[in-house]
């Protein structure tokens, strides 16, 4: 099975072609900041031709669905969907919170790992893993105070955005395997070809609300029609 796996929910687009069994073909990253939805096609064609392959070469689709930016993760998504229908093949979502506990674990076998992102608002976006990869806590968005305890009553690794905030909350005695917004693309890879195909569409992972909300206190009035 072929996979090509896409990922914009941080600063990077990045996208990798694996094969199950060979491995990686190729990939493209670039570190933009913004601008993915102007980048990502091309960034995939790179990605393509770097592997000798074409689109229908590929058999699934796999993307990063978040958390992260909101824009980002849109653009990721909707591509993936898009591309899905036009090639007739499923596509899997990954959370960049799956994603980041497996490279975790990769550094730190036999552990739990909390993934702890930085959600703004004080909050701090987690999940807690399992030693081999089991969901222990579903995704939430949580105070820093709540992902301490979690932290420490389960002796976690922690990595992403917000771990280090989280192990000084903590008392600092605890391990830190990476600070990053997301994983390397292989990781999305990996667990898109793990995922089992459910036959739904990947849909966005947001833990909070967006800022912009109607404010209903300036809500005209309708007038009744006679």
């Amino acid at each position: 099975m072929i996979i090509l796996a896409i990922d914009t929910s941080a600063n990077l687009c990045a996208a990798s072609v694996h094969d199950a069994a060979a491995g990686e073909l190729g990939r493209c990253v670039r570190d933009l900041g913004k601008g993915h939805a102007e980048h990502l096609m091309a960034v995939i064609a790179e990605t393509l031709a770097g592997a000798g392959l074409t689109y229908a070469d590929l058999d699934r689709l796999g993307v990063s669905v978040g958390p992260g930016s909101f824009t980002g993760i849109r653009v990721g998504v909707s591509a993936a969907r898009g591309l899905a229908l036009a090639l007739n093949i499923p596509a899997v979502g990954v959370t960049t919170l799956e994603a980041l506990a497996l490279e975790a674990r990769r550094v730190s076998a036999g552990r739990c790992v909390l993934v702890a992102l930085d959600g703004g608002r004080g909050e701090i976006h987690t999940a807690l893993y399992g030693p081999g990869g089991d969901e222990r806590a579903p995704p939430a968005a949580i105070d820093l105070k709540t992902a301490a305890e979690i932290a420490k009553r389960e002796n976690a690794v922690l990595v992403g955005t917000a771990a280090d905030k989280v192990n000084e909350a903590a008392g600092g005695s605890l391990d830190v395997a990476g600070r990053q917004a997301t994983a390397d693309i292989a990781a999305y890879a990996s667990l898109g070809l793990a995922s089992a195909d459910s036959g739904t569409r990947p849909t966005p992972l947001y833990l909070r609300s967006a800022d912009a909300k109607v404010n209903e206190g300036f809500a005209v009035a309708r007038k009744a029609v006679s």
